[in-house]
């Protein structure tokens, strides 16, 4: 359901990890905490992962928005209407889905880039009352990796049920980022 949301600038797709040299890199850990905020349930997320991948590959395909339907699942169209300097205006067709619904979602979202740092993204318009995330980049010097923090906070513009809601949005992040950090990992098929 959530997933969509969480990565509106990412690509993922779920190939197997590529092998670290012997080094064992740590676990995805995503929390979610719901917030209420002028009567508005607000969903407050974080998530960590490493990859063995260095910086300037993680940054080209965190930052190929044309790309993203490629490999996000539940996203249909991901387009890239204007860029100015370091500000991309992105617009994304997607769908989420929980039980037995299904709900369009369509986003029109600014990305501020911070190069080979990190990614502010904002909404502009759409399918969500509030959205805003962080996405930061941090080089492992041990491994020659790369450690890639989100944060961000949402409020949809449709129903979330209140008690499974939560629950429901972590495990969507946790599938999602894992497929995320498997991308930013897959060895590039040779040409």
């Amino acid at each position: 359901m959530m997933r969509f949301l969480l990565f509106l600038l990412l690509g993922a797709s779920a190939p197997v990890l590529a092998q670290a040299p012997k080094l064992e890199l740590p676990k995805l850990e995503v929390s979610v905490n719901r917030v209420e905020l002028d009567a508005l349930h607000m969903y407050e997320v974080d998530a960590t992962g490493t990859v063995a991948a260095p910086l300037p590959k993680v940054w080209r395909i965190l930052t190929g928005y044309e790309r993203m339907a490629e490999f996000v699942p539940d996203m249909e169209s991901c387009k890239v209407l204007s860029r100015n300097g370091n500000e991309v205006i992105v617009e994304q067709f997607g769908v989420a889905r929980f039980l037995f619904m299904t709900k369009s979602i369509h986003l029109i979202v600014r990305a501020t880039e911070q190069p080979m740092s990190s990614i502010d993204i904002s909404l502009i318009s759409g399918d969500m009352k509030h959205y805003e995330s962080h996405w930061e980049l941090i080089p492992v010097p041990e491994t020659g990796g790369t450690k890639v923090v989100y944060s961000g906070k949402l409020i949809p513009n449709f129903y979330v049920p209140g008690i499974l809601g939560a629950k429901m949005i972590r495990g969507d992040i946790e599938r999602m980022m894992s497929a995320v950090l498997a991308r930013l990992d897959r060895r590039e098929d040779a040409k």
